[in-house]
């Protein structure tokens, strides 16, 4: 195994380990903030594991633009042997937006939470409910 390809499988074992641990604090903490926290962390770590998935490791990955608007065929075959796959790229910086956007309304709903119950705790507000 070369050193590049131990990087990059070192990469994808701590992304996934920083993915798991977000999704257990995702499923476990009962405390509303520590969720909303955790998922925005599993949603970042998503989005880096899509960057790495586009990742080439060349010397020299080139951008994806090609020079010409009628390539040849000996053109495109380099360019998509060469070049760095745009689609990713694409898909985190939209995730990255809804990402921003779901964590806002998620903070919101914790700060109504809090008015309502004086608590983040959704245990106690499902016990608060109750009685209600």
């Amino acid at each position: 195994m070369s050193p590049e390809e131990a990087i990059v499988t070192y990469l994808y074992a701590a992304l996934f380990a920083v993915f798991a641990i977000a999704v257990y604090g995702v499923v476990v903490k009962p405390n509303i903030l520590k969720k909303i926290i955790a998922l925005s962390i599993l949603g970042d770590t998503a989005n880096t594991i899509m960057i790495l998935l586009g990742y080439r490791t060349l010397a020299k990955p080139l951008p994806p633009i090609l020079p010409t608007l009628t390539p040849a065929k000996e053109l495109i075959k380099e360019f998509s042997m060469t070049s760095v796959d745009p689609i990713p790229q694409v898909l985190v910086i939209t995730a990255i937006v809804i990402n921003m956007a779901v964590t806002a309304l998620l903070a919101f709903l914790a700060i109504q939470v809090y008015r309502l119950y004086n608590t983040l705790d959704y245990r106690e507000v499902l016990k608060l409910r109750r009685w209600s």
